[in-house]
C-alpha cells in the first residue's frame, strides 16, 4: 500500500500550487496513479511494465 510520502507529482504540474496534475507512486509490482486534486479518491493501478511502456510511447509520440 502506498503512503503519502510515496506519491510524486509531475514537474509539468503547472503554476500556482501545482494541483492540476496526476500523481504516481510505485507500489510493487504496480504503479498507482491518482488525481492530485482529489488524493483521497481511489487510485488506478497498472502493472509497472505496462505503465513504463505507456510513458515511453508518450515520450516518442509526435507533439501537437
Amino acid at each position: 500500500m502506498t503512503t503519502a510520502d510515496d506519491w510524486q507529482k509531475s514537474s509539468y504540474s503547472g503554476g500556482g500550487e501545482g494541483n492540476d496534475c496526476v500523481e504516481v507512486a510505485l507500489d510493487h509490482p504496480h504503479t498507482a496513479v491518482r488525481d492530485s486534486k482529489a488524493p483521497i479518491q481511489a487510485a488506478l493501478t497498472f502493472p509497472t511494465p505496462a505503465f513504463t511502456a505507456f510513458l515511453a510511447a508518450l515520450r516518442n509520440s509526435p507533439g501537437d
